[in-house]
């Protein structure tokens, strides 16, 4: 009997697991693991199958990404920025609003996606330059995860159109487009893996039939309440599974300890506690998502990122008293927990920081009539 790639992802986990280290020591970007998954099809696999995909469900994408990430989640984390684009298209294309081209090319190409990051929100950055049947662009992309091996960037540019003022426009850029180029500048605290370079533009040209979405800069649009619906359960599935693995390994530490003083008893309770919080938040996030059957309204956004802030805290919480139950020895990198504490401090720089979630909630909750 063939194994799914749901039940697959252990497997290749415990090989993903045996190399975190070097790329964690060196920085360098998990493509080895990377080609492992995509002769695999996990990135096509969120694709509907009447579209050349695998047809799996978006639920089911969160809980492989929590998988992964016990075992590699700098392999995990940089996965979920793939699948939180394709994921935004399979909720267009179900709700009749395009997207089946893009997702059929992605497909039969298997085709790997590059987010622009969160730099990219609101504002945006950059330029755009009005030209004969399109734009040229400059700018510099931060956090573009996958970059040494992403075949298409998904990016925004800010312009200033001469009726409508500014604006930003959203458009894909392949990286095999003249004047791209992926700067070596990935060196960071945690998830030093995931190969998050900066990827420049210079006068890149993006054809006027590119552009898929012009929205005003700097306000919230209707389409972060998809974005935020179906990417922050991926995202926020790899911390989860990060502070799984390091409950887990506390908790096994704590077994070998012949007579536990009643202290690390209570720890070992509050750990649960603590990681409970995480995994309720977290698949409460899932049902909201639904599985792509959901309306793009603005509390789901509210409620995305609420979530993904209590998901935040309690997974670094729980990995921060998973140290300080192992003690010195966690403090070793030969234990892994150490990187496993730096690796989960990323959870709380995805949109919304807490402190622009706070603003946006509770200006959300005083305005909205819910």
């Amino acid at each position: 009997m063939e194994m799914s790639l749901h039940d697959m992802a252990h497997e290749l986990g415990k090989k993903f697991e045996l190399r975190a280290s070097l790329h964690d020591r060196d920085g360098s970007f998990v493509k080895e693991n990377y080609l492992e998954l995509k002769e695999l099809k996990y990135f096509s696999a969120l694709i509907p199958e009447e579209l050349g995909g695998g047809g799996m469900s978006h639920s089911e994408m969160c809980d492989i990404l929590r998988i992964i990430s016990q075992y590699c989640g700098s392999t995990a984390l940089a996965m979920s920025m793939h699948q939180h684009l394709i994921s935004a298209n399979v909720w267009k294309y179900k709700n009749g609003q395009g997207a089946e081209d893009t997702l059929r090319k992605i497909a039969s190409k298997n085709l790997i996606l590059v987010s622009t990051g969160a730099k990219d929100w609101l504002e945006s950055n950059g330029d755009m330059i009005k030209v004969d049947g399109g734009y040229l662009v400059t700018a510099t992309k931060h956090f573009t995860s996958q970059a040494p091996i992403g075949d298409m960037m998904i990016i925004s540019a800010p312009y200033k159109d001469p009726d409508k003022g500014w604006q930003v426009l959203h458009f894909p850029v392949p990286y095999g487009a003249d004047g791209v180029s992926v700067m070596d500048n990935w060196d960071t605290l945690g998830m030093r893996g995931t190969g998050s370079h900066s990827t420049k533009l210079e006068n890149v040209f993006v054809p006027d039939s590119a552009i898929v979405l012009a929205r005003p800069q700097g306000e919230y649009h209707p389409v972060f309440n998809v974005v935020l619906t179906v990417a922050m359960p991926l995202i926020m599935a790899v911390y989860v599974g990060v502070a799984e693995k390091a409950a887990s390994m506390a908790i096994q530490f704590a077994k070998g300890i012949v007579k536990p003083k009643d202290h690390l008893i209570s720890a070992i309770g509050k750990l649960n506690n603590t990681l409970t919080n995480a995994r309720l938040n977290w698949e409460s996030m899932i049902r909201i998502t639904n599985d792509f059957d959901f309306k793009p309204i603005k509390i789901n956004g509210h409620e995305m990122i609420t979530r993904k802030t209590n998901v935040a805290h309690s997974c670094i919480d729980t990995v921060t008293q998973a140290m300080e139950i192992v003690g010195g020895q966690g403090y070793f990198k030969k234990m892994q927990l150490e990187r496993l504490f730096r690796d989960v401090q990323g959870a709380k720089y995805h949109p919304y920081q807490e402190q622009e979630q706070l603003l946006f909630s509770g200006e959300f909750l005083l305005k909205e009539n819910i």
